[in-house]
């Protein structure tokens, strides 16, 4: 585990006018390391039409959901944030691999 990503997950909180509002919260920092999915990976993913970009790798207390927001920068400081498509464990829980699609800013 080589980075260090903030956790951000969505919350909906009163607006004070009767309403709502859905925000993101930080929730957590956790340590992780991000990885290229493999080939068969990509292929599945495209296969069901998912985004899957970049797998990242947790400790397996890590409190990560799907829907969750990455956000932290790669080894030369660009910054970075993942959406979190799915969070799975091997059957011995090791770590957590998150299916995360990384998102860009228009022009990157």
């Amino acid at each position: 585990m080589n980075r260090r990503l903030q956790v951000y997950r969505a919350t909906t909180v009163d607006d004070g006018a009767g309403g709502q509002e859905t925000t993101l919260v930080l929730q957590a920092t956790v340590r992780a390391k991000v990885d290229q999915p493999s080939p068969t990976e990509r292929m599945v993913a495209a296969q069901s039409g998912s985004r899957h970009s970049h797998d990242v790798f947790l400790l397996p207390a890590a409190d990560v959901r799907r829907g969750d927001e990455l956000r932290g920068t790669d080894a030369i400081g660009t910054a970075q944030v993942f959406r979190v498509l799915s969070v799975v464990q091997p059957s011995r829980p090791v770590y957590s691999k998150a299916l995360v699609e990384l998102r860009q800013t228009e022009g990157t």
